[in-house]
């Protein structure tokens, strides 16, 4: 046991990386010579032949980045004085879904500078990319079969009505191992086909409601958000045929198709207005008995 007011390191044991293309990035650790291990939720481990649990920890982010390195300590006492040094660590807790198990302490991971302000500027929520549109079609079944035939569409999540037939489902594009969103296309069956809305990914949680006060200010109407959907997971904001939206799920070719009950329950988990029947006032028809909503295809 460490006698000394310093804590005691022993080794460092593995570091964490965030990758924009994870798919690229696992390649190349393979041909580097490391080892996958485990997978939980987003992350991925890897090993080397010795007998560390594992050395590095690969997760998607939006931008390549450096997450941190994690030190072994000789003792728990090492560790309280460890936690003692970061006025804002966390407390002491089990590591739960990582090799290896064990106890951790984690500092604040990003410090904004002492003597400085956070200052926002009012304006629109700067769109960052096209994240996702939705249809209802007639025919559920046979707008699903379409989709998933012709194309390498996938479904993340399908609801099913009191009778247990298929009504809805949420379609994120099959990239194999790189993850993609948890939806970019989704369907539900409705009485006359019609696009229901299109969605657009914003920087953070800031840009949006910022957007959003700034789009009522202007003197626009809100049909529903702020709030957080469950399906997918992302704090929407709509405005009548557009969305805008932030921190949504990712999936890959390893996550299984949730199956679920349809449900007023299922659209949010919260919300701070609610609205919607102004979005479905609002929405336009058509009598098309089944269209694809697709308009072109590309190649950069």
């Amino acid at each position: 046991m460490s006698t000394t007011s310093k804590t005691s390191i022993l080794r460092v044991a593995h570091v964490y990386y965030k990758h924009k293309n994870v798919a690229k990035q696992q390649q190349f650790l393979a041909d580097f010579g490391f080892i996958e291990t485990e997978r939980h939720g987003s992350k991925i481990y890897y090993r080397g032949y010795g007998s560390e649990p594992f050395l590095y920890c690969l997760e998607p982010g939006i931008e390549d980045e450096f997450g941190g390195a994690g030190l072994v300590v000789e003792s728990l006492e090492d560790l309280e004085k460890a936690r003692a040094i970061f006025p804002t660590a966390s407390e002491v807790y089990d590591l739960v879904n990582v090799p290896g198990g064990g106890k951790c302490v984690t500092p604040q991971q990003k410090n904004r500078p002492v003597n400085s302000f956070q200052r926002f500027q009012k304006g629109p929520a700067t769109v960052h990319k096209m994240g996702h549109f939705g249809m209802c079609v007639t025919d559920f079944q046979k707008a699903y079969d379409f989709y998933t035939k012709h194309f390498n569409f996938v479904a993340s999540d399908v609801q099913y009505d009191e009778a247990g037939t298929d009504i809805s489902a949420f379609m994120h594009i099959d990239l194999g191992e790189e993850f993609t969103d948890h939806h970019t296309f989704f369907i539900f069956q409705g009485p006359k086909s019609h696009v229901h809305h299109s969605s657009f990914e914003v920087h953070d949680f800031d840009t949006e409601v910022i957007g959003h006060d700034w789009l009522r200010a202007k003197g626009y109407r809100n049909c529903w958000g702020v709030g957080r959907h469950i399906m997918g997971s992302q704090i929407f904001d709509y405005w009548f045929i557009v969305e805008h939206y932030v921190d949504g799920d990712q999936v890959n070719c390893h996550t299984k198709t949730n199956r679920s009950a349809a449900s007023p329950d299922g659209l949010h988990v919260w919300e701070m207005l609610n609205s919607l029947s102004g979005f479905v006032e609002y929405t336009k028809y058509n009598d098309n008995a089944f269209d694809t909503g697709l308009k072109s295809f590309m190649i950069y």
